[in-house]
């Protein structure tokens, strides 16, 4: 099995892909459009996630709408919204699986099936990252293609947020813990699995002595 220092070192990666996770999915700036028009005074940012749509003022106002309809909403967000909820539970089941199967903790029971639990976990991580990577690309692939879409006027185009950057760097996170918790449950195979043990042979010298001894006690 892996160290403890390493599985230390992927529990705490995936600690924070589960906070960058949850907060990916609860930021409202997966898009953001600025429109500064002729006058700073009046500009306007607006952000859009994929539960509320937010609006910031120079003057210091922000107001935020819930978005109520699902039906109403792209496919895309409705798909991220979906992916990012899984994403989020996946991650906690990793946390709470890898607790019990670290090599620190005493819980878990002995190694073999502590090895197997860091392995569950392990499953749980890489599927959290990629159903964390799943909408973050798509999201990024939609507001790309709209922005170099010469139909859409310039104050209907977007940018990526931060929300979708800190969802790919928590997705990166997770599928690291992942990966280093299921490799953390296989063994060094030891050398008699390389080489065989020799079985013993006797000497056909002893074999045919024994068979002759045999032969005359019946004569």
């Amino acid at each position: 099995m892996a160290s403890a220092g390493l599985q230390c070192f992927a529990f705490s990666l995936a600690l924070l892909g589960v906070f960058g996770d949850i907060t990916a999915t609860l930021l409202p700036n997966w898009k953001i459009n600025a429109d500064v028009g002729s006058n700073i005074i009046t500009a306007i940012t607006q952000m859009q996630g994929l539960w509320m749509d937010c609006t910031w003022y120079s003057t210091g106002m922000f107001s935020c709408t819930l978005k109520y309809s699902v039906l109403s909403l792209p496919v895309y967000i409705q798909a991220a919204r979906t992916t990012m909820v899984l994403s989020c539970i996946l991650a906690a089941f990793g946390i709470c699986i890898t607790t019990v199967g670290m090599k620190c903790t005493k819980l878990g029971g002995d190694t073999e099936s502590k090895s197997h639990t860091c392995f569950a976990g392990g499953v749980c991580f890489i599927l959290s990252g990629i159903f964390g990577l799943i909408p973050t690309s798509w999201y990024t692939r939609e507001i790309i293609s709209n922005f170099l879409d010469t139909t859409i006027p310039e104050s209907s185009k977007h940018e990526p947020g931060g929300a979708v950057y800190i969802g790919f760097i928590a997705a990166g996170f997770l599928l690291i813990a992942g990966v280093i918790f299921c490799t953390s449950c296989f063994k060094k195979q030891q050398g008699p699995w390389i080489y065989p043990a020799k079985q013993q042979h006797f000497p056909s010298t002893q074999q045919e002595s024994n068979a002759g001894y045999n032969l005359k006690d019946y004569v």
